[in-house]
């Protein structure tokens, strides 16, 4: 009797735990589709910026200049920001960004011996059990970052790398590919970089396309680099948050599965404990009634 009580329990519990993990997997891919709007977006403006920086940076050639394009101040400190979850149960999610920020950081010393900043408590966790100093912590971003507090991080990391503070930006965070696959990365914040003009790029017309700035390119790149680095961190942020939600509602779905599976099982065995049980005491009725004959 008592086996099949405790047997009971189990099968309860697991049915607890079930609806537990049914409900979390149905709130994450509410949040994941929602996310994912706003991160599709976002990408077709801040790509054509990138392009537009990089066109404007690439026809001028070694004419244009501009501080946060070039390498920083010598004497400067590297700065790594590092995106986490404030929430767990999300799989490999955070372990994958950890793991990548301990390769970085051994393969590159001046990283760990610079400013290393966090968003979400996961992070902060594993750094100080690993004995790493974390400057800041980013708390204000959430499961939905706004622009506004972005635009205030990287005109804060923008000041600092043109005071010669900080003479490095990177950035480690999951990237979004798709909905089964997502990849931590470390991303070269500043000095930004743009992709090398191609000198046998020709128009269809066979006539290279030569560009007349209005205004002048280094008043166009006052404004478009900062704005580029801006939609790129905050292009960066929204895909972190899509891919916690993303991996939360596979693990959770995964959760919920092998519930199931648990639940049959102890099911089954419930059963056969409660016939064993039957046929115990069907077997000490019969003995008992013939004992008496």
């Amino acid at each position: 009797m008592g086996k099949t009580r405790e047997i009971k329990k189990r099968i309860k519990a697991v049915g607890n735990i079930k609806r537990i993990t049914r409900t979390m997997q149905m709130i994450a891919t509410a949040k994941f589709s929602a996310a994912h709007q706003r991160s599709i977006a976002g990408k077709p403006y801040s790509e054509a910026l990138f392009d537009l920086v990089a066109e404007i940076a690439s026809t001028a050639g070694d004419t244009l200049e501009h501080p946060l394009l070039k390498p920083g101040a010598p004497d400067g400190k590297e700065l790594t920001l590092v995106l986490t979850s404030d929430r767990g149960l999300c799989g490999p999610f955070n372990g994958s960004i950890l793991r990548t920020s301990m390769h970085h950081f051994k393969a590159h010393p001046d990283a760990k011996a610079g400013f290393v900043e966090v968003v979400g408590k996961k992070g902060v966790g594993f750094y100080k059990f690993n004995g790493i100093d974390v400057n800041t912590h980013h708390t204000q971003f959430g499961d939905k970052p706004e622009y506004d507090e972005v635009d205030r991080l990287a005109q804060d990391y923008i000041d600092r790398y043109i005071s010669g503070e900080i003479n490095r930006v990177n950035i480690i965070a999951m990237k979004f590919i798709s909905a089964g696959r997502q990849t931590p990365e470390v991303i070269q914040l500043l000095p930004f970089e743009t992709p090398e003009a191609d000198s046998t790029a020709e128009s269809a017309s066979g006539i290279n396309a030569i560009y007349e700035f209005s205004p002048a390119g280094p008043e166009l790149l006052d404004d478009l680099v900062p704005a580029a680095i801006k939609a790129t961190l905050f292009q960066v942020f929204k895909d972190a948050v899509v891919s916690e939600h993303v991996a939360r509602m596979v693990a959770m779905k995964a959760a919920t599965d092998n519930a199931g599976k648990m639940g049959k099982k102890l099911s089954r065995t419930f059963n056969r404990a409660r016939q064993s049980q039957i046929t115990t005491e069907l077997t000490e009725i019969i003995s008992g009634a013939a004992a008496l004959e």
